[in-house]
């Protein structure tokens, strides 16, 4: 007898089974700390703590008073998350394990957080990106709608070339697409062309913006495995390497703590939240962690 069950079916049956029920237990229902937002009714000034978002301010009164002032808002009952989610070539690398690619960990990563939103009566949308963008999913509600993210996101191709990758487009698409205030999540290695921070900036100054950046810890740190060869996801370009060397793995070290410097102070400058997500985390692990940074920013 065969196994009538859809491919989505089975993927959202698995991570309720593997990940949402010990999610469940972990944070005892206490989802809030992962999804909520500002909402949109005003509800009262205060004067400004260390730690407020600036964009909070309200200026006319901060000049009336000559001390910063702060508006605050009712937390809107329902909310609506959109998922920009980049499925360029580069997301398709994975070392420790052939099916823990950076795309695995984005496909169960976003189907989690779907799930759970529209568990609880929110939208889920999402905009779609590979060598440009491909597709939008209109924000609904529902299981239905769910697996109708995952099956675009397992039928999305991949891709064994493209230009490079530039996530200006994808950011432009949701500043476009997305008209109420969201919570957006930017899933991305940002492995991309320069230029995208300013489309960053402008989405974080309309919506709630969380950058989940995905990696492979081998994209940080080589191990000494001796001559080999390594290629470019986007362009196929090869390049000959001996990982003998202690001082090619140092500089390769240290060219990646750089890109993971001057991404941190990308985000900072555009008031965006971002957490890190490896293809070697388990992701029960890895959202609670997210849950408690959230938390502790919100306090």
């Amino acid at each position: 007898m065969t196994d009538s069950t859809s491919a989505p079916e089975r993927l959202l049956q698995r991570l309720d089974w593997t990940v949402i029920r010990r999610l469940d237990g972990q944070l005892q229902g206490d989802y809030r700390t992962l999804f909520r937002g500002q909402g949109i009714d005003f509800a009262d000034l205060r004067e400004y703590q260390w730690g407020d978002d600036v964009r909070s301010i309200d200026w006319n009164v901060t000049a009336r008073m000559d001390t910063p002032y702060v508006r605050e808002f009712m937390e809107d009952r329902e909310i609506t998350a959109w998922f920009l989610l980049d499925l360029s070539p580069s997301v398709d690398f994975g070392t420790l394990d052939s099916e823990r690619l950076k795309r695995s960990v984005l496909i169960d990563f976003v189907t989690t957080l779907a799930r759970l939103l529209t568990r609880h009566g929110n939208k889920v949308g999402a905009v779609m990106y590979g060598s440009k963008v491909e597709r939008t999913i209109p924000a609904r509600g529902g299981r239905i709608q769910v697996l109708r993210m995952v099956n675009d996101l397992l039928a999305q191709p991949r891709l064994a070339r493209s230009p490079q990758t530039d996530l200006a487009p994808l950011l432009d698409a949701g500043n476009a697409t997305i008209k109420g205030r969201s919570l957006v999540f930017v899933i991305s290695d940002f492995i991309s062309a320069p230029g995208w921070e300013r489309s960053l900036n402008v989405l974080s100054r309309r919506h709630e913006v969380l950058a989940v950046r995905l990696f492979d810890p081998r994209e940080a740190e080589l191990p000494d495995v001796g001559p080999l060869v390594m290629e470019d996801a986007e362009t196929g370009e090869q390049l000959y390497v001996d990982t003998h060397d202690r001082r090619f793995r140092l500089r390769f070290k240290e060219a990646a703590d750089r890109r993971e410097a001057t991404l941190a102070a990308a985000f900072a400058r555009s008031g965006v939240d971002h957490v890190s997500l490896a293809t070697d985390e388990d992701l029960v692990r890895a959202i609670v962690r997210m849950a408690a940074r959230r938390k502790a920013r919100k306090n």
